[in-house]
Order: structure tokens, then sequence, then C-alpha cells
């Protein structure tokens, strides 16, 4: 913020704070959001949205509405908040665009489920260790599923022809995502993915970020990966349409649940 201000003096901004674990956060967030942009005079809209918050978890954990803390970080929250914003970013006068972060670690992903539970994280509970590596990959598989689903639904829907989504894989970067992981093991890891010259620092992973937010504006439905423009082709499970609509449906019903329970509480 204090960089934006130095180059214009004149921008009006404003840090938010929102937890992707909670619903009632994602709820307040974007009633705070609603009333600065009221208060600001600014168009009630919102042009960019850039799903990113992601954890690497090592041990099972659980929000407080029981979903698993690595599913909600990775795609159920990102879910609900593009929900949440929906209005905001198709109310927009000028072409707007959503941006879900992925990985290419989904592509270890072959037996796929979309039940509730699964997305949950129920399903992935009961077993004698935490499957920390294969939650973390179904959930960059499920933002792609999201993705493409949400392309096909918007370029369908006539009023929403100026909105648009696209997906960033940024590769390997070197960022504190392995902070749980035992130290010894994230250094060799890291030192492997250095010397192979597939690591990059934070500067250079957010090319892929910056390349799908910034694509021309009819772009929608792309996978960018690793920066410089690069554009590729995700796995057959994340271009299956009838399980992305399969698993749109099952988020949909988790979104409506979780609403109908903060509204429940709010008014007890």
């Amino acid at each position: 913020m204090s960089e934006i201000k130095r180059q214009n003096e004149k921008a009006l901004l404003k840090a938010f704070q929102v937890d992707l674990l909670s619903i009632q956060s994602i709820l307040d967030f974007k009633n705070s959001l609603q009333l600065w942009l009221q208060d600001s005079k600014m168009h009630p809209s919102v042009q960019l949205l850039i799903n990113n918050a992601g954890i690497l978890a090592t041990s099972s954990r659980l929000t407080s509405e029981g979903y698993d803390q690595m599913m909600a970080t990775n795609y159920v929250g990102p879910f609900f908040l593009t929900q949440m914003l929906l209005p905001l970013l198709k109310n927009s006068p000028f072409p707007s665009r959503i941006v879900n972060v992925s990985s290419f670690t989904h592509r270890c992903v072959f037996d796929v489920h979309v039940d509730e539970d699964t997305v949950c994280g129920k399903g992935f509970w009961g077993l004698d260790q935490y499957p920390c590596s294969s939650i973390y990959q179904y959930s960059k598989l499920c933002l792609l599923l999201f993705s493409y689903e949400l392309h096909r639904k918007l370029s369908l829907d006539k009023e929403s022809h100026k909105l648009t989504v696209n997906v960033a894989d940024p590769g390997v970067v070197k960022t504190n995502i392995m902070r749980e992981v035992p130290t010894y093991l994230s250094r060799v890891a890291f030192t492997i993915l250095r010397l192979l010259r597939l690591l990059q620092l934070p500067k250079d992973g957010v090319n892929s970020i910056l390349d799908a937010a910034l694509a021309s504006p009819e772009t929608s439905g792309v996978y960018f990966f690793g920066g410089k423009g690069r554009r590729v082709g995700s796995s057959a499970q994340s271009n299956d349409a009838k399980l992305a609509e399969e698993l749109w449906e099952t988020s949909s019903n988790l979104f409506v649940k979780s609403q109908i329970s903060v509204e429940g509480g709010t008014s007890s």
C-alpha cells in the first residue's frame, strides 16, 4: 500500500483481513468491502479477484464448521469467497477477471470423488497418517475443475460476458508454504530443486499470476504456467466436464448450508 501511495498519492486504498476458514469472516469481508466502496463513492464493483491463499498442512485440523483446514483454505474458502463476490464482479463496467492459483501437483490425482465428505476433507479421515500430499493435490485439482466450470457457466450467461476466469500455476516457488514440513526435508527439497534450476524466487513466481490476470479481456478458461505468457494443458481429470459439474453442485450445496448456518447463528 505504501508503494502504491508513493507512486500515486491520490489512490484510494484499504486493506481488509479475511479468514478463509470461516464463512462468517468471508461474509463480514464482503459487507465491509461494499460499505467502503459506498463510503468512498466508488462504483460498487470488483475488477479483479485473485484466489492465491494456500497451505500445506502436515496434520489434521478442523475448522469451526467441520472442514479440513487445508481443504478449506485451498478450495472451499476460495469457492465461497468467489460466490460472495460474483455480484460485484459481474457489476463491473469494465472487463473483470477471476484468477485461481493452482499447482502442477494436480496431475498426481487419478481417483477423484466430489461428494460432500471428500470436498470437506472428511473422506481423508480415519487413516493412520494424515495424507497431506494427497489432500493438497486434490485441493488444487478442485480449483481447476471449479475454474473451468465457472468459465463454462459465464460463457453461457449473456449478462456476464465481461467476466472471465483463468488459472495460474507458478511452478516451484521458494515460499514458506513448507513451514510445517521438517526443516531438514524442506532444505533438501529446495537444494535439489535449485540444482535442477526449477526453484524460483517469489518475484519471479508471480509472473504466471500476472499473465493470467492481465491477459486480453476475451481470454478465459486458460491455464498459465511458469510465466512468460506460457499456456499449457492441464490433466485429463481437470478437463472432465461432468466431474466439474458434480463438484460445482456439491460445493454450491455446502455454500448454501454454511450460509444458513451463519444466518441461524446471527439470528440467535
